[in-house]
């Protein structure tokens, strides 16, 4: 799939905002007055900004509000509405500790649950499509919801549970790759399969579908080249979770470690998730003679 600059960073700064708002919900840490205002600020920054970005992905922007007319079907449009909810959930919970020095818990709480619930619905954008069998799995859910709450984890300056975190991201992010790797050839998917003649035998391409470039070309049938792909893999898996531990395991908890752990682990996610959709096989490819 062609790795849209756009959709690159509303899923990485959304990700990340939602996951820090997520953990500013449960009280971890609990902040009031100026520091939950710009604790706050990040948080809502990272993810609006996010969101509004997913626009500019789209032919005619103007008409971003009809994604939140297809609730009972589409998961871009619970997402839609479980974004809305909690930053309204989450700006409460803001103002009360921003201007009143409290915190509202059951508010909070919820909030933070809607924050976890946006990610996943996010996730499940991609994980519900049959054609692009690398996403369509179990792991893909749990690759953005691990990383939305280990960059979360690392801004909120939990420290254990920011190592502990990014173990387990870094640990997902690679089942991720293993898995992902072979399940194009898992799924049985063939120039056969795709063009619905295996009944009469073998196929093969006697000339292309098109005899110029086309839109299924430009999104659908982007390749990278699996040099590359290894060591940008390598530079993710070192950036969003080998160094964001060891600056939180070796160095004194302080905000410029804060700032390094998070500007390194950002860095990595967006290597990352680059890798996600430059990776991903639409079976859409095999009409046009990729194997």
């Amino acid at each position: 799939m062609h790795p849209a600059p756009s959709v690159i960073i509303f899923t990485v700064l959304s990700g990340l905002g939602f996951g820090f708002l997520a953990w500013l919900g449960l009280g971890l840490p609990a902040v009031t007055g100026w520091t939950a205002f710009f604790a706050y600020l990040i948080g809502f920054a990272l993810a609006v900004g996010g969101l509004l970005s997913a626009t500019f992905h789209l032919g005619n922007p103007q008409r971003s509000l009809l994604a939140f007319t297809q609730w009972r079907s589409s998961w871009l449009s619970r997402e839609a509405w479980l974004s809305v909810l909690a930053l309204v959930f989450m700006g409460v919970h803001g103002f009360a500790a921003v201007f009143f020095d409290i915190t509202l818990a059951p508010i909070g709480v919820t909030g933070a649950l809607l924050c976890v619930a946006t990610v996943y619905a996010t996730a499940m954008i991609y994980a519900q499509l049959a054609t692009v069998p690398r996403w369509n799995h179990w792991l893909t859910p749990l690759h953005l919801v691990s990383l939305s709450l280990a960059g979360g984890a690392i801004l909120a300056g939990q420290g254990f549970g920011a190592v502990l975190l990014l173990a387990i991201a870094g640990l997902v992010q690679s089942l991720y790759w293993i898995f992902g790797d072979r399940r194009f050839s898992e799924r049985g998917h063939t120039m056969e399969t795709a063009t619905g003649l295996g009944e009469r035998g073998k196929v093969r391409l006697f000339e292309p579908p098109h005899t110029g470039t086309n839109y299924l070309l430009k999104e659908m049938v982007f390749t990278v080249g699996r040099k590359h792909a290894h060591k940008l893999r390598i530079i993710a898996f070192a950036l969003n979770c080998v160094l964001p531990i060891v600056l939180i395991v070796l160095m004194p908890a302080s905000l410029p470690v804060v700032a390094l752990a998070g500007i390194a682990f950002l860095i990595g996610t967006f290597a990352s998730r680059w890798l996600f959709f430059a990776e991903a096989e639409h079976v859409v490819g095999l009409y046009y003679g990729k194997r």
